[in-house]
């Protein structure tokens, strides 16, 4: 079984306008509403490879209902812990004449201790051996920086394979739990080990310096540039396909469950890789925090050039 957790979602609500400029009425010609958060981005994308996925997080008031849903409405189930409060709901406005954008993420809800210890419990009661887990997003105020990392031991001793997307403090000490992959973009691989990630080399170093950190695999995103794979011992570099760029929000966390889709079909890890850059690409290519789909994953997958370094 594949879950998905998701400690701080929300609701994106996108506005498309004319153009962005400041101290003034700007008026939306098109909008949208979707789920948000990283997790429940992954699940998304899962679902449409035709693979299932449970998702799990933190959920509160109207918001959260919505977010049940839609989930639910996709396919995808959900296993919430609820919390008082509103879930937060992130509003990107994004130009139609040049598509840069403006988003502004709300703080969340505030989670109490017993909420993370209803959580705790109930991942405990739900791992199995040979899920795959992917813990992923920023954190909600009261959830403290360690949260990936005890979720992750606990996840390890049941035989559970954890895939980690996060940054900062949450990060560094995830990665010392030793999980199965985490998946830093470049900037936040410069931060984690004040390392250079200008060349190739620089990005396989940074990667080791992760690697020995505890975890098995690092994948450093760059955007429309790709994506690097590191291990102890190997390396491997992907390249995005040309696309007509749309929106890239969301990009980053499709090329996540690309990445977790090609696990979950026993692929060799780069294949797995070439698989995340399809996704990403298919999604970024999309109007709004719209998923790629299938075909469209399968058509750029074949022009997605991987390379062993």
């Amino acid at each position: 079984m594949i879950y998905t957790l998701t400690l701080n979602p929300a609701v994106d609500r996108e506005l498309l306008v004319d153009r962005i400029s400041f101290d003034t009425v700007l008026r939306a010609g098109e909008f949208r509403v979707d789920c948000g958060g990283k997790g429940f981005n992954v699940s998304r994308m899962l679902k449409a490879m035709n693979v299932d996925s449970t998702a799990l997080g933190f959920a509160a008031g109207k918001a959260g209902k919505f977010l049940r849903e839609s989930l639910n409405d996709l396919g995808i189930l959900t296993d919430f812990v609820w919390v008082d409060g509103e879930t937060r709901t992130n509003v990107s406005i994004v130009s139609a004449e040049d598509g840069r954008y403006v988003k502004a993420n709300e703080p969340g809800p505030v989670i109490s201790p017993d909420n993370i210890e209803s959580l705790l419990k109930k991942i405990k009661d739900l791992a199995r051996p040979g899920d795959l887990w992917v813990l992923a997003g920023s954190l909600p105020p009261g959830v403290p920086a360690s949260i990936y990392s005890e979720t992750t031991l606990i996840l390890k001793s049941t035989g559970a394979r954890v895939i980690i997307d996060t940054s900062g403090e949450s990060l560094a000490q995830s990665c010392n739990a030793a999980p199965y992959l985490v998946k830093p973009n470049d900037a936040e691989a410069f931060a984690l080990t004040g390392m250079k990630v200008d060349t190739q080399d620089d990005l396989v170093k940074a990667g080791r310096a992760i690697c020995a950190l505890g975890p098995e695999h690092v994948v450093i995103s760059m955007g429309k540039a790709g994506a690097m794979l590191v291990t102890e011992d190997t390396a491997f570099m992907a390249h995005s396909p040309e696309i007509v760029a749309q929106n890239p929000i969301g990009a980053g966390d499709s090329m996540v469950g690309g990445l977790v889709f090609g696990i979950s079909q026993n692929l060799h890890i780069s294949e797995s890789l070439a698989l995340g850059i399809a996704c990403g690409a298919s999604t970024a290519s999309r109007k709004g925090t719209d998923i790629g789909s299938r075909d469209q994953v399968n058509t750029l997958l074949s022009r997605v050039k991987i390379s062993k370094l």
